[in-house]
């Protein structure tokens, strides 16, 4: 036996053994194994060496290409683009000319400064930095693409050298400021939107003061009356104005308050319909509630806030006299209310605007609560999202009608329920059982993480908190916790990547909490098997209720009557105990997985369309497509060992959906 050794680190043992038998050792073999394990030694270092390169390698270029700045590598001495990632491609993907590769987009491209003068190739900051030497720092300039678009950045460049001091490659990053530059003239037509609504009923309220106080003017008593009430009347719309302002602020800084009880939805839909046909409404009013609807935790205050403008909305785009109408119905964990009008619709191009603030539409200057204009949708977007719920727009076009549908998550009856004391003496009060249930916060910005520990705390959770990502996996096998959140950007790894290792080892639901709220990234998580999507700053009592409603939802919902299990040929599916197997061997889905075969088996001999699987299994406010319901019905074929080309338990039902075979009686 002979120890490997490199340096002063031990490596392991090198043994040699000869048969019964045969000669012995010689001197000149031990020295030749002495030789040998000193190249092992140095082989394994090298091998270790290369190993932890490459995962660093690895590590970087992830970094890198979820960057949400644009990142250059130029080669120093052809300037020849040697890598570029996803957000320079996005920055001109849309504009390359057909034909063109990214290389020769690179020399179609006209540069520049903000003042209009034309900036020469070797004066751009990548040139720049290679012949200086030097990093070039917050350059502003304009790349003039060849479709004729133009986009604002702000450029950054520095120079890599070799161990001998030469320029061996140049770092560019590229910072689109198109959105910035929007937000800025959207904010900047607000602030005069604002301006404007204040001075209206200030310049009446003058009038109608300066009129009152005219000592030379005869104003008899019911004039004077008249111009009371005018001023009345102008000093609520500038309260609500006001009002509106500082509840978008509390929105943006994730401190809007609510205090959500169990709440009756008919009689929430009743009240909202008093107050809004007394307000001296020109349409009426339909109501149309599924019934035994059961009941949400909402504030309600601040859900007649909501309803009281979707319903204003709704009547000042419709022509007189045609009716508004109210649904409501149970979804999945939430109950989901819709205010539906016949009015002028909503534009494809308006829809990704509508709850935005400081959007405009068109030239048309509006009121602050018009679609998409100003304060109001986004206000009850905030208020819904506080409420752990989603809201969503829908028309099928200009001129006809629009349907807006927000979401409430329902009283958990056995925790939380009036009357769950009374039906079940063996019922566990809502804090003690939230004593047992973990859940693991992944971020690597520790005062989020405070925040959130903090959150859970209070609410009777126990939190697991880490800004570590390679902790991920062994806090999951020693903790087991019942939830997990991650953010969508973390050291190291993407969280996307994070998540489906995750799904690998649990099938605890996974919720993600990101500073980004763009529609492709929310869209992003939802396919890779997300549960739901919190967007920063969020309030505590969105955390908490999001966190409720996946919880109950990933459970056997409540309402649901004692199941049998599904039989068919080897597959078993019992639902108490939310168990797959086939052929006696167990099935490791996850949560979605389980849920996609639950409604599927739920329903044996119906063919379920894609959009239903889609409301079904991922929620009415999922942003993705058909292409979701394939991929996770692919998995599930392949787990469940059933051929696509013959199957035995699902059947695809070509440009409709999918079934399954009915069970054995």
């Amino acid at each position: 036996m002979r120890q490997i050794y490199y340096g002063d680190t031990h490596l392991g043992h090198f043994y040699l053994a000869n048969r019964e038998g045969d000669p012995e050792f010689t001197a000149e073999d031990e020295e030749l194994m002495g030789v040998f394990t000193a190249q092992a030694a140095v082989s394994l270092v090298n091998a270790r060496a290369h190993q932890a390169e490459r995962r660093a390698r690895n590590d970087l270029q992830s970094l890198v290409d979820a960057s949400p700045v644009g990142v250059v590598v130029n080669d120093a001495k052809t300037m020849d683009v040697l890598s570029v990632n996803d957000e320079t491609r996005r920055i001109v993907r849309g504009h390359r000319p057909p034909g063109r590769s990214q290389a020769e987009l690179a020399t179609m491209i006209n540069f520049e400064s903000p003042d209009g003068r034309a900036i020469p190739l070797e004066e751009t900051p990548s040139f720049r930095a290679r012949r200086n030497g030097e990093t070039v720092r917050a350059d502003e300039m304009i790349f003039n693409l060849p479709d004729g678009q133009k986009v604002p950045t702000i450029v950054n460049a520095t120079p890599v050298f070799s161990e001998k001091g030469e320029v061996v490659s140049v770092v560019t990053t590229i910072q689109d400021m198109t959105p910035l530059e929007d937000l800025l003239r959207q904010r900047s037509e607000f602030i005069g939107m604002v301006g404007h609504e204040l001075r209206t009923p200030l310049t009446t309220i003058k009038g109608a003061t300066t009129t009152a106080l005219d000592s030379a003017a005869a104003v008899d008593t019911a004039e004077m009356l008249q111009l009371f009430r005018i001023v009345d009347e102008q000093s609520n719309h500038m309260r609500r104005l006001i009002s509106d302002l500082l509840d978008v602020t509390r929105i943006d800084a994730g401190t809007l308050t609510i205090t959500p009880e169990p709440t009756d939805v008919a009689m929430l839909v009743e009240d909202a319909r008093s107050a809004f046909l007394r307000g001296g409404a020109r349409n009426s009013v339909d109501i149309d509630l599924s019934p035994d609807l059961p009941r949400v935790s909402a504030d309600r205050q601040r859900m007649m806030q909501v309803l009281n403008n979707l319903l204003s909305n709704a009547s000042r785009y419709s022509p007189d006299q045609s009716a508004i109408r109210v649904s409501a119905s149970v979804d999945d964990v939430y109950v989901a209310v819709s205010v539906s009008d016949e009015g002028r619709g909503i534009g494809a191009q308006q829809m990704p605007h509508l709850f935005r603030k400081f959007s405009r539409q068109d030239g048309e200057r509006r009121s602050l609560h018009d679609y998409g204009n100003g304060l109001g949708l986004a206000i009850c977007r905030g208020i819904v999202e506080a409420h752990g719920g989603r809201i969503r727009a829908e028309s099928a076009g200009e001129g006809l009608g629009a349907r807006f549908t927000f979401t409430v998550p329902t009283v958990d009856e056995v925790g939380h329920g009036a009357t769950a004391g009374r039906d079940n003496p063996g019922a566990i009060s809502g804090s003690a059982a939230r004593e047992r249930t973990r859940i693991l916060a992944v971020d690597d910005e520790m005062q989020v993480l405070l925040h959130i520990r903090n959150t859970l705390s209070q609410a009777g959770y126990a939190p697991i908190v880490t800004v570590n990502p390679n902790e991920v996996t062994h806090l999951i096998e020693t903790e087991n916790p019942h939830l997990i959140l991650l953010d969508l950007m973390l050291p190291g790894t993407d969280g996307i990547e994070l998540m489906q290792r995750i799904l690998g080892i649990t099938d605890a639901p996974v919720i993600f909490v990101s500073g980004y709220d763009e529609d492709r990234d929310v869209e992003r998580a939802f396919q890779a098997g997300a549960d739901d999507y919190i967007v920063k700053p969020f309030s505590s009592n969105e955390l908490v209720a999001r966190i409720e409603a996946a919880l109950r939802r990933t459970s056997e919902p409540r309402r649901r009557a004692v199941q049998e299990p599904y039989l068919l040929g080897d597959l078993v599916i019992d639902y108490d105990a939310r168990r797959v197997t086939v052929a006696g061997q167990p099935v490791q889905l996850t949560s979605t997985e389980y849920k996609l075969l639950s409604d599927l088996s739920s329903n044996a001999g119906r063919v379920l369309s894609h959009d239903q699987l889609l409301r079904r299994v991922w929620g009415q406010n999922y942003l993705g497509d058909a292409q979701a319901v394939r991929t996770f019905v692919k998995n599930l074929r392949n787990k469940l060992g059933d051929d696509a080309r013959n199957p035995t338990y699902i059947f695809t039902e070509p440009r409709v959906g999918y079934r399954m075979a009915k069970p054995a009686s």
